[in-house]
């Protein structure tokens, strides 16, 4: 298995030459060898029901397994967080905290429940190559990503990938209103020792708990 790891991370050179199934294999790979990360990312959502445009930014930690940190920054401040156990929502303006399990591995529906580690891309979607985003770095490559089973949050997501590197450069999801949430990432840094506390959420006084599911 080590040999064979091996040769697929050597491949990565080649990733323009790489089939969709291969390609997602390389990444499968790629980032089982991750154990954090961080970057700072912008997120914007089109279309939908309401057919609007909203376009956010902030910074991202990732730990595995499933510990996340969102942190918006603009244009409104908003925080989203997940202890590997729980996650926790939470919008300044609101005053109020939503609290709800992390899904188990087998029933991770959230896109971004994968950068996390929960899932696998070569066991749960179905790969082909997808059209890049507009603004995508030259050097990228589109990964589309349909899932075996159909998921309640998404149709199909996209993953934009260094062609070189399979640096994490994007990721694109639709839905079933036809709304498209894009997310690009910059200053990527892998393997940079996060520490647990990063990811400890600390409830604000005065908030308002909801808790979106039965808790265990």
């Amino acid at each position: 298995m080590a040999a064979y790891i091996v040769v697929v991370l050597c491949s990565i050179g080649r990733a323009a030459d790489l089939t969709a199934p291969e390609l997602a294999l390389a990444l499968q790979r790629k980032y089982e060898g991750i154990k954090d990360f961080s970057a700072d990312f912008v997120h914007t959502y089109q279309g939908g029901v309401l057919r609007k445009q909203i376009t956010e930014g902030g910074r991202l930690l990732v730990k595995k397994p499933g510990k996340m940190r969102w942190e918006y920054t603009r244009p409104e401040e908003k925080l989203f967080v997940s202890d590997g156990v729980k996650m926790y929502s939470y919008i300044p303006q609101d005053r109020q905290v939503i609290v709800s399990n992390v899904p188990r591995e087998d029933q991770a529906t959230m896109p971004a429940l994968f950068l996390a580690g929960q899932g696998s891309l070569t066991r749960d979607f179905t790969p082909s190559f997808g059209e890049l985003p507009a603004g995508a770095p030259d050097g990228s490559r589109a990964l589309k990503l349909v899932p075996k089973s159909p998921q309640r949050d998404y149709d199909w997501l996209i993953l934009v990938v260094d062609a070189a590197s399979l640096g994490l450069r994007g990721l694109v999801t639709v839905d079933a209103q036809g709304g498209t949430s894009s997310i690009s990432f910059t200053n990527l840094k892998e393997n940079v020792r996060l520490a647990d506390k990063d990811f400890a959420f600390k409830m604000p006084r005065g908030v308002d708990v909801v808790a979106d599911a039965p808790l265990r």
